[in-house]
């Protein structure tokens, strides 16, 4: 039997490659690769060091040009969030724990072409938690919820097929699924490199 985790896993992949599908269709131009890079994020919340904290991201994209200006660039990231406790939180962690927040991202972003040289991107971006941080309490249930709503909004330098770029996520969603608890919102900031395959 599915669990809820497995349920939305399942529907964001199938939405995914049934967007890619109908827009590549009619699209002027399709492109695979693949890409990676840092991760510099942070949880906003008063546990959590106030500092960026490095992490990683790899995985692979899509561009589909509907014209030379405009386009969809949607994306499979592995993507992890570091972060580290400062303050008792209910027994939950204990200062000085680190918060290792791995998640399956799937970014649906616009692509607006400044030119063959300069691509600018903003869209949505639904992260699933793959490694739930559990609490310290027998009873406890998870300290951080299954997912993670952002808006991403970026710039990328396109050098024949290699892809430079730059992006700024900021979490709109509380991912804390603790009660009585300050919101825990995240913070991002990807640098990387993306080659075009196909």
């Amino acid at each position: 039997m599915k669990t809820n985790k497995q349920r939305v896993l399942s529907f964001m992949l199938s939405l995914f490659a049934i967007t890619a599908i109908t827009i590549a269709g009619n699209a002027q131009g399709f492109h695979l690769g693949a890409k990676a890079g840092a991760n510099i994020g942070k949880l906003d919340g008063v546990r959590f060091k106030d500092g960026y904290n490095l992490g990683f991201h790899l995985g692979g994209f899509a561009e589909i040009d509907i014209s030379k200006t405009f386009g969809i660039q949607p994306e499979l990231l592995f993507n992890q969030t570091n972060t580290k406790v400062t303050n008792e939180t209910n027994d939950i962690f204990k200062p000085g724990d680190n918060i290792h927040l791995n998640y399956l991202s799937i970014p649906i972003l616009l692509r607006i072409n400044a030119g063959q040289l300069l691509t600018f991107h903003a869209g949505p971006q639904y992260s699933i938690l793959l490694n739930n941080q559990k609490t310290l309490l027998a009873n406890a249930g998870d300290a951080f919820k299954t997912g993670d709503f952002a808006l991403a909004l970026g710039a990328q330098v396109n050098l024949s097929a290699l892809r430079i770029y730059g992006r700024y996520n900021i979490g709109l969603s509380d991912v804390g699924d603790v009660s009585n608890q300050d919101k825990w919102k995240s913070q991002q900031v990807q640098l990387g490199v993306g080659f075009r395959i196909l």
